[in-house]
């Protein structure tokens, strides 16, 4: 399997954090630790995340941390895309 975080997850991930940065630095690196080493376990169990919100998506609640990664796995690619990451407070879709 590859992992592909996609442009607005990426934007999401560092708005998040850069959010974060401003009351603690060591919290934002923190959280971004978490979320790297979640969201890599996906590789060995892509179906880990519940069933998404929107059809045809994942979605790894991030323990630890307040975020909620969205996600698509295509088996025939062996891909799996990072689609969003979300503040567990967000609207979402």
């Amino acid at each position: 399997m590859i992992l592909k975080w996609l442009p607005r997850a990426i934007n999401d991930r560092d708005a998040l954090l850069d959010y974060i940065a401003i009351d603690s630095v060591d919290a934002a690196i923190e959280q971004g630790d978490q979320v790297d080493a979640q969201v890599e376990n996906l590789l060995d169990h892509p179906k880990m995340g519940r069933p998404g919100r929107k059809r045809g998506t994942r979605e790894l609640v991030i323990n630890r941390t307040s975020f909620i990664a969205v996600y698509k796995v295509d088996e025939e690619k062996e891909l799996i895309q990072i689609l969003r990451l979300l503040h567990g407070a967000q609207q979402w879709p």
